[in-house]
């Protein structure tokens, strides 16, 4: 498939904006439980909220440069029934909603405890909040994988590793960026997170890694001769059938050569998994808030790359048809 960078940006960014509220989420169940020190919460959740949300729209913004009419954008929620697309519309602005109400309950004080109980643990109203938004964030991980896990004709992203993929990677992501602004806002959380972020990197790596097993071995259901209904033993293609271009040659193929495949799947692999936890736990030792945000950085700029990868491994049956360009 043709990769179109308006929905690689709108995944990897929404992504991250989910992995850094779960990592908010995260934080805040360990600290009502006593297992973290309670932080300030406007200066760390509220701050880290606004932080997801920026990420979320950035993502919302993109995501208008792949439409040819985007004054129609509102019709694409209203096949919810049947499409993963249209549940992914939805979905994406109610998480949004339930950061914003997070973020502003944190900001400006407006949250309460609604219970305590003998042992010390707390229920907060900013928590329930953020466990709906964590429920929130996971159905929109599944509608976004789902787009492309659901489609069996596209043998490389039909398979539950692609919900697992987008989920862990965009989890990943988010948790290596809070482990930066904690080591500016929260010190004491620094190492909390960034070990969570190495757990995450490490299960991505697994996932991924065995998507790409996967997808090396699969044996195609699409010949030359189910292509064009003809069972003929030997069939050759002189041209493309038609004088120039079209959606068919632009969309449905990527005419990246061989080599450069392979160098995307090799910088994605490197800059993905192992530079930023090298990265991670050099920043965490030196309490280097620049190297910290360096790990983010650098596995964002992977992320791209993983993301351009995967819609560019994908074989569309199409291609048999018009191989000859």
């Amino acid at each position: 498939m043709h990769p179109a960078f308006s929905v690689i940006f709108l995944t990897t960014l929404i992504g991250v904006g989910q992995g850094v509220f779960l990592a908010l989420f995260t934080g805040q169940s360990y600290s009502a439980l006593e297992l973290l020190p309670i932080q300030d919460s406007m200066r760390f959740y509220g701050n880290g909220a606004i932080i997801a949300l920026v990420f979320l729209i950035g993502g919302l913004v993109a995501s208008f440069f792949h439409l040819g009419r985007p004054e129609r954008a509102w019709r694409a929620a209203t096949q919810w029934r049947t499409s993963w697309l249209s549940r992914e519309v939805i979905a994406l602005p109610i998480l949004m909603f339930f950061v914003f109400v997070y973020g502003a309950m944190q900001r400006f004080g407006w949250d309460q405890t609604l219970f305590t109980n003998t042992a010390g643990v707390t229920l907060q109203l900013s928590l329930v909040v953020a466990t709906l938004g964590m429920l929130a964030t996971f159905a929109l991980f599944i509608c976004t994988g789902m787009i492309y896990a659901c489609l069996k004709f596209l043998q490389e992203w039909y398979t539950p590793l692609t919900v697992i993929n987008y989920t862990l990677l965009g989890t990943a992501s988010g948790f290596v960026l809070v482990t930066a602004f904690a080591s500016y806002s929260a010190p004491e959380l620094m190492r909390f997170y960034g070990i969570w972020s190495t757990i995450i990197i490490v299960g991505a790596f697994f996932t991924r890694a065995a998507s790409l097993f996967r997808n090396n071995r699969i044996k195609a259901k699409s010949t030359l001769q189910t292509a064009l209904g003809v069972r003929h033993n030997k069939i050759q293609q002189k041209s493309m059938g038609f004088m120039g271009g079209s959606v068919n040659t632009r969309d449905f193929f990527h005419h990246a050569s061989l080599m450069f495949m392979k160098r995307m799947k090799w910088i994605f692999l490197v800059l993905v998994f192992p530079v930023p936890i090298i990265l991670l736990w050099l920043g965490m030792s030196n309490n280097s808030t620049s190297i910290l945000l360096a790990a983010f950085i650098v596995q964002y700029l992977g992320l791209i790359a993983e993301r351009w990868f995967f819609f560019a491994q994908a074989n569309h049956p199409q291609n048999l048809y018009y191989q000859t360009i």
